[in-house]
């Protein structure tokens, strides 16, 4: 561990200009655990394992850039590979366990950790070497190890139990840990929030500049670059939490452009629009923000009622949302805003909860209306035992949680509108949906793209604080691409965080 280490002990940042994480963040996640299992598992211990560094197939390169496994960050806010924790129920002490590298290793890869640079850094008073950890949990003598084990709703896949050699020579629950933790990373602390505040102002910076950069006759993935670039540089954010979407003109309407089939490689053109959906990482905290603008800096009408109509959807979430309501009230409620405004535009007819309960909004917005986001963009604890459970309904079927709203919580709220051939096609085919389409206006949108309007928010005690700071409005944005007498200090208030 480098000697410049020392300048960041207790806290965690990318140097002077970025936010400086406490690692009483971590401190105070351990001890909302602990309280927790003492009402049904005092007597054990909690053990996490972080994530290890993944090769390249069979070569000695590592897939990217190392990120912490999400609820190992949770509970330690450790950014090594290769580190286990434990967390002792009955006395709330926790202990750190890192690799014993060889000699070596700091030929090729810097000075060797030592136990006492991780305490420093980390605020642990107890750091061991990962061969200790069989002896000291011996010493410790509790009835059991809490390991991890649960599904993640969003992913299919389950979360990976702490294994250690030797392990088999305890009691070992993977029942107990799992829905407890998840549903405490629902609730953000007054830490967390500051951090997730960062990253979404990091991130709008970040937007705003590409919004006034982007140009017809460039390249989507130079807007993917831009926005790499402007994060890393001005926000110390190495990471970002998902892969950049850039889509312009028809591949707005594909949902998650940018991947290796469609990797954001398309020229712009001029009179299209760009739907960008991107957001930085900081510390392993997310940000999740969709900016659909044109690339010229100007609506066409068209453009102009589909965008109106999803911002419409969206702030009507924006006003409704608050603790006590339910999430599937919420997407109903932006889905209906959002079939009224198409029937308004012309593209619509007939009676609107007739259109909803056959299932168009999903037609024209396949995808839910949000999602709880912290320390992975899609976070965890949207299915838990006790909690609602997915709906069943076309469109509802999608979304990533079922939750009734309640403060604490940060989500995204991103309705949309895109004009999806199989879709269009389905509906036109199906009797009932097809009595709802103006066919001669709906055949005009074909190859229009989409429209996302997505917006991080934490939920108070009095509504929605919406942690974004983008141009939202058609004059805003036109304003501000243009550059057309716009006061800038509207979008400022979030970068009092930090200095740039």
């Amino acid at each position: 561990m480098s000697s410049n280490k020392s300048k960041n002990e207790g806290a965690l940042s990318m140097g002077p200009h970025t936010l400086a994480i406490p690692v009483e963040l971590f401190a105070l996640n351990r001890d909302r655990l602990v309280q927790k299992l003492k009402h049904v598992a005092e007597d054990s211990i909690v053990l996490l394992q972080g994530g290890d560094e993944i090769s390249f197939y069979d070569t000695d390169i590592t897939y990217n850039v190392f990120r912490q496994e999400s609820y190992f960050m949770w509970a330690f806010g450790v950014t090594e590979a290769e580190c286990y924790g434990a967390i002792d129920i009955k006395t709330g002490n926790a202990y750190l366990f890192i690799p014993h590298h060889p000699d070596e290793y700091a030929v090729w890869m810097g000075p060797l950790a030592q136990t006492n640079d991780f305490s420093k850094k980390y605020g642990i008073s107890n750091v061991f070497y990962v061969e200790q950890l069989k002896e000291i949990v011996e010493k410790l003598n509790r009835k059991k190890i809490l390991t991890l084990k649960g599904l993640n709703t969003d992913s299919g896949l389950t979360a990976k139990p702490a294994v250690f050699k030797g392990i088999e020579h305890f009691s070992v629950d993977d029942t107990i840990l799992f829905p407890i933790i998840a549903d405490l990373r629902v609730y953000k602390t007054h830490y967390e929030i500051k951090v997730i505040k960062y990253v979404v102002a990091v991130s709008s910076y970040a937007h705003r500049q590409i919004m006034r950069t982007v140009k017809p006759g460039q390249h989507e993935y130079q807007a993917e670059s831009e926005f790499l670039h402007i994060c890393y540089k001005k926000g110390g954010c190495r990471h970002v939490s998902y892969t950049c979407i850039c889509g312009s003109g028809v591949n707005g309407a594909i949902l998650h452009y940018g991947h290796a089939a469609a990797p954001n490689d398309d020229s712009i053109k001029n009179g299209v629009l760009c739907l960008f959906d991107m957001g930085a990482n900081y510390f392993g905290y997310a940000a999740d923000i969709t900016c659909t603008f044109p690339a010229n800096g100007k609506f066409t009408p068209d453009q102009k009622l589909i965008y109106e109509a999803v911002l419409k959807s969206n702030r009507a979430v924006h006003k409704a949302a608050k603790p006590g309501v339910s999430w599937v009230d919420m997407h109903s409620l932006a889905n209906k805003v959002l079939l009224e405004e198409l029937k308004r535009g012309g593209l619509l007819q007939g009676d609107i909860t007739e259109m909803f309960n056959a299932g168009l909004g999903a037609i024209f917005q396949p995808h839910g209306l949000g999602h709880l986001m912290g320390l992975d963009v899609h976070d965890v604890g949207g299915y838990l035992s006790g909690q609602p459970q997915r709906p069943t309904q076309p469109g509802l079927s999608k979304l990533r949680t079922a939750r009734v709203l309640q403060a604490g919580m940060v989500l995204t709220i991103e309705p949309g509108c895109y004009f999806i051939d199989p879709l269009l096609d389905k509906a036109l085919a199906d009797p009932v949906m097809k009595s709802f389409l103006v066919p001669d206006v709906i055949a005009r949108f074909r190859n229009f793209g989409g429209v996302r309007i997505e917006d991080d928010v934490l939920i108070t005690e009095n509504g929605v604080e919406d942690l974004t700071r983008v141009p939202r409005t058609v004059e805003e944005i036109e304003a501000w691409i243009n550059a057309d007498n716009v006061d800038e200090t509207k979008y400022l208030d979030e970068e009092r965080l930090f200095t740039w």
